[in-house]
Formats: C-alpha cells, structure tokens, sequence
C-alpha cells in the first residue's frame, strides 16, 4: 500500500471562505539521503514546496475527477531539493479549485464533491544506510493562511503581496476517507507556451487593453511595482465588440479577474489556483507604467504530445486547422471541457463524442482519454444512463442519445487510433451498461421516448425529430459495442440480433419510401454515416446533396456536423463536400476565420457581419465541437485512415479526395508506429501527384481513383490523371 495511506487529511481550523492555506513541516533528515519521495494530494487543488522550491512542473494538481470514488495522489522525486544535515521545510498551499464553489445557489457554482479544502501527504527518505523513514500529514505539522487571499477556477485569484499570516496554528485532523485515493492516472496539467502581448491597446471607451493575438487558456504573468495599498486589477476576455470595446458579457457570472495588492515593492507573480479562457486583458488601477513587454500569457493544458499537421494551399484553411488545434489545447485541461472561460467549463460527453477521432489525431491523449474514461464509468448511472457532464454535478440526472453515447464511441475511438485493446477491456461493462439501457427503454426495436438535446444549435427551422436521433445512435453504439465484443472475444450475439431488429424498425419508421421523412441535412447525415439506409443508400444520399444544393450552406449542429463531409464524400459527393468546406460567408467553418478567429467558436455566427453578437448567454468562442470536421481533413482530403483490423496504424488505408480549388494539401500523424503522411499537389499538366510516407512494420495501401496499390515502408510518389 502507499505510504499516503498512512498519513491524516489536514485542514485549517476555521471557515476562511475562498482563501488558500498552507500547511508546513519542519524537519532534519539524521543521516544523508539516498532517496525521497513526496506522495501528495488534495480535496481542492494544492502546491508543493520544499525549502521555497516549487516541487514538479504541473499546476491545478490533482485534476479533477468524481471526488466521491477517486481522487487522484501525484509522486514527486524530490531528494534534490533537500538539505543535508539542516532543517528542512516542506510546505503545501491549497485552495478549493473545481471541487468547492461558493456560490452554491447557481448550479454552475455548486459543491461538487465537498465542502472541506484538505491536504494529504506522506514524504519518504530512504537513507545511505539502507534504513528509511516516514513523514505524514498529521500532529507535527502546523497551518497558517496564504497571501493568496481568495482563489476560484471562474471568478481568478487575489493576492496580497504584503500579506503575512505570523501565526502558526495547529490544523485540523479531517475524519475523511482515504479508499477514494488513486496513483495518477491522467496526464499533468502544465505550462506549455508563453506569448508575450502583441500590442497595447487604448479602447474607445478609454481602456487600456493588452492583445495576446491568440485566445488561449491559462493566465497571465505579470511584473509589477507599485504603492502600498494599492490594488491592481487584471480582467479576461476572448474577443472586442464591433467597436473594439472590451466585452465580457459571454462570460455569464465567471469575472475572469486578478486582483493584485501592492506592498511597495516589485513583483513578478502569476496565479496559482485559477485559469481564464482569454485573449485580451484589461488592466484597471495599474499603479506603475505599462509595458506590454512585462505582460506573458502562459499556456496551460494538459502535457500531451502534438501529432496532428496539415497544410495546404489555402491560408484560410490553414488558419482554421490551427484553431482546431487551439481549441483543443484550450479545453483538455484534465477534462475535455465544453469551453474555458464562461461559468461554465464542464465535461460534457455530447462535445467530447463527437471531437474524439479528431482530438486523437491531433495530441497523443490516450493517456488522457483513460482518465477520464474511468471517471465516466464511475459515474454511470444503475440503470447504465450515463450523466450529461463528466466529472458529474449534483442536478444530472438523465440521459441523452448523442451525450451518453460517449461511453461507447470514445474507447472505440482511442482503441482505433492507439490498437490497445486495453481501453476496451476497462471500458467494456460501462459501453455494454449504456447500450442496455437503450435496449431497456425500446419498443418494438426503437427507442422512441425520453427527451434529448437534440442536434444542438442547428439552423434548421424544423430541427431533425428525436426519435430519429435517439435510433441512430442506438444503432450507432451498438455497432460499435458488437466491434469491441469481438475484440475482446465476448458473445456478442443478443447484439447483433438488437441491432438487426433496429435496423430494420429504423428504416421502416424514418424512411419508408426511401427517403428520410425528417427532411433534415443531418436526419440524412446520420442515417448515412451509421448505415441505417438499407436498399436505399443512393436516394439518401441524393437527398442529402439536394438539401445542401438547396440552401447552399449546412444547417448541421453538433450531432450532424461531424459527418456531414463524410456523408457526402463517401457516396460521390466529394466536390459538393468541398463546396461546404471552402466556404467563406457565413455559415461555414471558414466564416470565423475572416472574423479574425483563433480558435473555432460555440456558434456559426457568434459574431455576426456587422460586428454585433448571439445572446451572450450561450456564446463561446472558443468550443472545438465544431473543429471534429479536422478527422475530414486528415482522414479524407489528405486521406489518412485507419484499419479496424489493425488499428493503432499498424496498417493504414491512404485514400486522398483531392479538389483543384486547393493547389496542394498534406496532412500528417505521428502515431504509435510512426509518421504517417500523406500529400497530393496538381502539376502544370493538371495531372494530380500523390506522395506517401509509411512508417516501417506499418502495411499500407493507396486507394487512387478506385485503383488500389500496395506500398512499402519509406516515401512513395505517385501520378495520376485528374
């Protein structure tokens, strides 16, 4: 067992509301040290220090995960930083972070998993000698109150420089239980990129307001010399109105702020307990003269390796890939989380499903994916429903096709791009306890009742009908849960007969006549992409074209917009795919781009033409849902795809779609076997060149105009008419 096991929760004896505390040990190691490992954690978030040092590199530790049943301990090597023969200090600071909000009254701010902040930790000195001993939370340490003053994940963190507490108090022993603590399982939250300010800016209204050029997550370090007294005060925002105003009216209650007490002296200081979702930063009562030079955005998220690239001829598209990537730099912070900066910032499972594929693609986040994963089957439901957030809140309570469906479309996914058959052996019970469920709630083969949130912010006037939604992904996820039955050797037979019966039920109900009666782009995308055609295949998919001929734009959300492209590419529609992806006005995905985005927003239009904004009250812009079409740009126009019966690129299939709107395009993954790349450019003569990178021990074909050719290990050029 760990030695944390053995150690005390500690608390500070009294109410002190948002503010952080620090917990101290002093101590003289009695012969020198060999070794020394800190085991620490936290209900809330913590900093360790030893001797002043800051120990590890990650932030916001331990994460977030379902406090009820896991709450995960960090291990740090830490022999380095301790003295020989002197005193030594150890030190941990912690506040509420994501598990304790104040304002409990708002759903958004509820207490999560608790009210108590505590800390946990055991320090282990293995000496020269070969003897070891033992150093826990408990009587011998002492607790005092930070400088951080008050810290919340949404609303930031006020410091006070000249803040000290001077009193050392005895901490309070926490009658709290240790079953619920687990090794690290996700990866490290940390500092990933610095961006200084790009330009100081004086608004209309008369503000002074730093332009990062980027909107990001993370939080702003900052140098600062200011009176005694005197409070200086940073506010977040992702974007200026149509008057180039700073605007915060999409951050809902969230204030986004720091807050700086000056001591008379000069600083260098960055939060420690909080993150905001910004770009821009307004600066009110700064007591010394502004530079933008002493301003530098740092990047946080978590530490995943980047193995997605693209480029091609468009400097739009390009753009616009690379706010895929933002976005999701932006909100894997632990947890895949909706968006980073309104009063919000919550796993939901329906964004996550539908981005899974791409985010694969982009960051090595298996690691990541497995974490929260195993927070998902700890929070499904008895009756196998799954929560609409992961980690989940206290008011989720239902199930929705779409949302849910995440239990099963998310470890397939990672098991495709990765080949561990692993996530699929961990995740197996809670796929198959979803996949029940739904089998649970049909009739007749269908699962034709309980509400849903549909195809989130379509534009259709009539959106797609639940009851065809809830059928297609019923027969979706249980395609899937079959596949990984076989994977892992299981009879799978109850579900293949299920999903034959829906199948058949789905075509009799949603297209009679071979046509879907939900007369929708995605009633016809979904019911293409998950096989539920039937004989009528072809008319589907002429419908589909028609719809999207007949507006000229997608009217898709955030069900049918992933694989809206797909749809259309894979039943000869590819030009009429490209005339959706290389669209400008709005809606496309390359409107935002010529608004000047930098990452994909929450809404088609968050911005309108004429500078103006959607409601504030759902306006992100910085949600990868819409960035899933990035799996289009790999998979399709670059041609990148993964084998089912060899996945983790073992074996990879190259089919490219190229268009000659784009001069060249080429897109790339680095995966468990190597680079895979793949390219096409359109010479003088209009012949079409394709070039192929293929990893060694990876089997390969190309799939070029129908004509199918096997390939070796190494780069191979190829040629073929247009």
């Amino acid at each position: 067992m760990a030695a944390i096991f053995g150690a005390e929760w500690l608390q500070y004896p009294e109410d002190i509301g948002e503010a952080a505390a620090v917990f101290r040990l002093c101590f003289v190691p009695e012969k020198p040290v060999a070794a020394a490992r800190l085991q620490a954690t936290a209900l809330g978030v913590y900093n360790a220090y030893i001797n002043g040092a800051r120990v590890g590199e990650q932030v916001l530790a331990p994460g977030w995960t379902n406090y009820r049943k896991r709450l995960q301990y960090q291990s740090y090597d830490v022999a380095a930083l301790l003295r020989a023969g002197a005193e030594n200090v150890l030190m941990l600071e912690a506040a509420a972070g994501w598990r304790m909000h104040a304002r409990e009254k708002d759903w958004r701010h509820c207490a999560i998993g608790g009210k108590e902040t505590a800390v946990i930790a055991a320090l282990e000195l293995r000496f020269a000698d070969g003897t070891a001993r033992l150093f826990h939370t408990g009587a011998a340490w002492s607790c005092c109150l930070s400088a951080v003053r008050r810290a919340n994940l949404y609303d930031g963190e006020s410091y006070d420089a000249g803040f000290v507490d001077g009193y050392w108090r005895s901490p309070k022993v926490l009658a709290y239980e240790k079953e619920i603590l687990i090794p690290e399982e996700g990866e490290r939250i940390v500092e990933v990129e610095r961006l200084p300010a790009r330009e100081l800016l004086t608004t209309p209204a008369g503000e002074t307001v730093l332009d990062f050029g980027q909107n990001l997550t993370g939080y702003v370090e900052f140098r600062i010399d200011g009176a005694a007294g005197k409070t200086a005060v940073l506010r977040h925002a992702e974007i200026l109105d149509a008057a180039g105003n700073f605007y915060t009216a999409n951050l809902r209650s969230a204030k986004q702020e720091v807050r700086f007490l000056c001591d008379g002296r000069a600083h260098t200081y960055k939060p420690c307990f909080t993150f905001q979702g910004f770009r821009y930063v307004r600066l009110q009562d700064w007591p010394c003269e502004i530079r933008k030079e002493d301003f530098t955005a740092i990047v946080v998220h978590s530490e995943m390796r980047r193995t997605g690239f693209f480029d091609c001829s468009s400097p739009l598209l390009n753009r616009f890939f690379e706010n895929i990537v933002w976005g999701q730099k932006g909100n894997f912070l632990d947890v895949p989380t909706d968006c980073p900066q309104r009063d919000e910032r919550l796993g939901w499972t329906g964004d996550v499903q539908i981005f899974c594929r791409t985010a694969s693609y982009l960051f090595d986040c298996e690691r990541f994916f497995k974490k929260w994963l195993a927070d998902l089957a700890s929070e499904q439901f008895a009756n196998g429903g799954i929560p609409h957030v992961i980690p989940r809140l206290h008011w989720d309570g239902d199930s929705s096709a779409g949302w849910a469906d995440a239990a099963v479309i998310c470890p397939w996914q990672i098991y495709l791009t990765y080949g561990d058959a692993d996530i699929l052996l961990r995740q197996f019970s809670s796929m198959r306890a979803w996949v029940d469920y739904m089998i649970a709630r049909s009739e007749n083969a269908l699962w034709m009742s309980d509400g849903h949130f549909g195809d989130w912010l379509c534009l259709d006037e009539t959106p797609t009908s639940g009851a065809l939604l809830r059928n297609a992904y019923f027969a979706y996820s249980t395609g899937l849960l079959i596949k990984a039955g076989k994977v892992l050797g299981a009879d799978m037979r109850k579900y293949e007969r299920q999903l034959a019966a829906t199948k058949a039920a789905y075509i009799r109900e949603f297209l009679p006549e071979g046509e879907v009666l939900c007369n929708t782009q995605t009633g016809c995308v979904l019911t293409l992409y998950f096989d539920l055609t039937g004989a009528y295949q072809v008319q589907v998919a002429a419908q589909l074209a028609a719809l999207v001929r007949e507006t000229g734009h997608l009217k898709t959300g955030f069900l049918g917009t992933p694989y809206l492209l797909h749809a259309l590419s894979e039943n000869g529609y590819g030009a009429l795919a490209y005339d959706l992806l290389l669209r400008r006005e709005y809606p496309s995905w390359l409107y935002p781009v010529t608004m000047g985005a930098t990452t994909v927003w929450e809404r088609w239009d968050g911005q309108r033409p004429d500078g103006s904004f959607q409601e504030a009250g759902m306006n992100s812009f910085n949600h990868y849902a819409y960035g899933a079409v990035g799996d289009w740009l790999l998979g399709v126009a670059a041609g990148i795809q993964t084998v089912e019966d060899a996945p983790g690129f073992s074996a990879v299939r190259f089919a490219p779609l190229p268009d000659a709107r784009l001069g060249h395009l080429r897109g790339a993954v680095e995966t468990r076997r190597g680079r895979v790349e793949s390219g096409w450019r359109y010479a003088q003569d209009g012949s079409v060149v394709y070039t192929f990178t293929v990893p060694e021990g990876c089997e390969a074909t190309a799939d070029i105009g129908g004509r199918v050719l096997c390939l070796k290990p190494g780069t191979t050029t190829l040629s073929a008419e247009a």
